[in-house]
């Protein structure tokens, strides 16, 4: 899922930043002073600034832990209980947990800053739960579209900007490497959720593997809770929330050739990963065990990818960067057409999630680079995520349209050239958005 993961977190601390740094104005000095007397200078170190860290891996854990194993439910449920229902509706089930993840997230930003961080947290803790533990009671599709979808995206969406502002508070020199150990709760909650979906559906059954998962989530949810709220009696201060909507933004070629761009590769981003399972079972006839742990190798490799791209993006530029890396999953979903074996399909697993890894990771920093008022930074990247979340999702529902069954064969033609063809679009936004900002900026080409 796009998941976009990651680049809203940046959005809201960077916009944090920016807020404390800004020259002060008649109009604006004694705001910042308030802010500035609410918020201390980030420790970075220290008992309660590394429990945050802590609680945020937690939460991470959960809510993206299920958000990207999104796949293996689809692949589950066109074989099991939701047989009677076509691709297309099933993946809708994810994408819309994706989409509320995102959007709500961006809204519950602004909320953060008014000092709602704990009702958030509780809430969006419990909605997370307790869609887990009655998705295990499901028999029908309306059923597990509002728990997973719409209950469990509800809660995901509450818990993810302020789980990454609060770590933004509490560092500042080291705040990469803080964020780094949050973020890595993504593929390690993925990889456990897979592993536990596919050990227990056969020897326990669906509902009561899905009890064990929820049983793991309520203990990492409820752990959390201690390490997030301690040394953080300041929260419940209300601080000047950011504006959400920028007007002078619709004109800035810049701003708008950027959400060109993330918009397309989304369309084809999350693909892959809803249909990597399916994809091993229905046309290279694996069992349902390794079809899973081609998905647990992918997003295992987008761990190592997001670590990997922020490296190389340091040297070349991130616009750079991201521009080879969609490029890459561009071409990899195309070369997926002529995939016919295991071993070259666990190959095309391991380096999707790897280069796919940038496409959610990079736009935060290349963002900073053409935005011309860094105050502005958060409202803008929040209006271009929120116009961006859409092709999130419709992405996946439409590619499952594409999906033809005849004669008990599945042909997957549609599904890999939705994904690559508009990946490739992407790229070539990226690269209109790259020659434009060098242009406009004079800075160099390695931006």
């Amino acid at each position: 899922m796009p998941t976009s993961l990651d680049f809203e977190g940046e959005k809201a601390l960077e916009a944090d930043k920016q807020q404390r740094r800004r020259p002060s104005t008649p109009e604006t000095r004694d705001d910042d002073a308030e802010t500035e007397s609410q918020l201390p200078p980030p420790p970075d170190g220290g008992l309660h600034a590394w429990l945050k860290v802590f609680g945020g891996f937690l939460i991470y854990i959960n809510i993206w832990g299920f958000t990207l194993t999104y796949g293996a439910f689809q692949s589950w449920y066109q074989h099991n209980l939701l047989a009677s229902s076509n691709s297309s509706a099933i993946s809708w089930i994810g994408t819309v947990q994706a989409w509320l993840l995102i959007m709500v997230g961006v809204l519950s930003g602004p909320l953060f800053d008014l000092g709602y961080f704990r009702p958030m947290l509780f809430l969006g803790n419990f909605l997370v739960v307790f869609g887990i533990m009655t998705l295990s009671l499901c028999k029908e599709y309306w059923q597990v579209f509002l728990t997973q979808g719409l209950c469990m995206g509800l809660g995901a969406g509450l818990l993810y900007i302020p789980s990454l502002a609060l770590v933004g508070i509490w560092f500042q020199r080291k705040r990469a490497l803080a964020m780094g150990f949050v973020m890595s709760g993504i593929a390690v909650g993925g990889i456990i959720y897979i592993i536990m979906f596919d050990r227990l559906t056969d020897s326990i059954g669906f509902p009561w593997a899905i009890r064990s998962m929820g049983f793991i989530a309520l203990f990492a949810a409820l752990l959390s809770f201690p390490a997030l709220l301690s040394g953080s009696s300041m929260l419940g201060q209300p601080r000047k929330a950011r504006a959400l909507f920028d007007k002078s933004a619709l004109k800035d070629r810049l701003f708008i050739i950027f959400t060109c761009s993330t918009f397309f590769t989304f369309l084809g981003y999350i693909v892959p990963y809803f249909y990597i399972p399916t994809y091993a079972q229905d046309k290279l006839g694996t069992s349902e065990s390794f079809a899973l742990y081609t998905l647990v190798i992918s997003v295992a490799g987008s761990f190592f990818g997001r670590l990997g791209s922020g490296f190389v993006a340091h040297y070349l530029g991130p616009i750079v960067t991201w521009i080879l890396c969609a490029l890459a999953s561009g071409i990899l979903s195309l070369s997926w057409l002529s995939i016919t074996n295991e071993r070259t399909f666990i190959a095309f697993s391991i380096l999707w999630g790897f280069f796919s890894a940038a496409l959610v990771t990079l736009p935060s920093a290349a963002f900073a680079n053409i935005c011309p008022d860094l105050s502005k930074l958060g409202t803008r990247l929040g209006m271009s995520w929120g116009v961006s979340s859409i092709a999130s999702l419709i992405g996946a529902p439409i590619a499952g349209a594409l999906l033809k069954r005849k004669n008990g064969h599945v042909d997957f033609v549609g599904v890999q050239v939705w994904s690559g063809v508009w990946l490739l679009l992407g790229t070539g936004s990226l690269v209109l958005l790259w020659i434009c900002t060098a242009r406009a900026q004079k800075k160099g080409w390695w931006i």
